[in-house]
């Protein structure tokens, strides 16, 4: 077992990432770059997901939408919380 983020045991090549302070990694670097800002701005994770998932409806309209699954692992207040939020809305009060 290697321990170095450097060793890649396939042909594949694909390069290990690391950040100290924070990421964003999504299919369109503008989206990305509305997480990272709102990182620098004092946002959380949270805060940085959310507004990458409303930027990526516009630079990428025909690939995203607001109002689709998400799935998340996220460390908040010294905790692990899992989300699955997948799966059909619930109808609103409406017989």
């Amino acid at each position: 077992m290697h321990n170095n983020a450097l060793y890649y045991p396939s042909a594949s090549r694909r390069m290990a990432t690391f950040g100290k302070r924070g990421m964003v990694a999504t299919s369109q670097p503008l989206a990305a770059q509305v997480g990272i800002t709102i990182l620098q701005q004092g946002g959380n994770a949270i805060d940085a997901a959310i507004a990458t998932a409303a930027a990526l409806t516009v630079v990428e309209p025909t690939s995203n939408g607001i109002g689709s699954d998400a799935f998340a692992i996220v460390w908040v207040d010294g905790k692990l919380h899992g989300l699955n939020a997948s799966g059909p809305a619930p109808q609103a009060g409406h017989d």
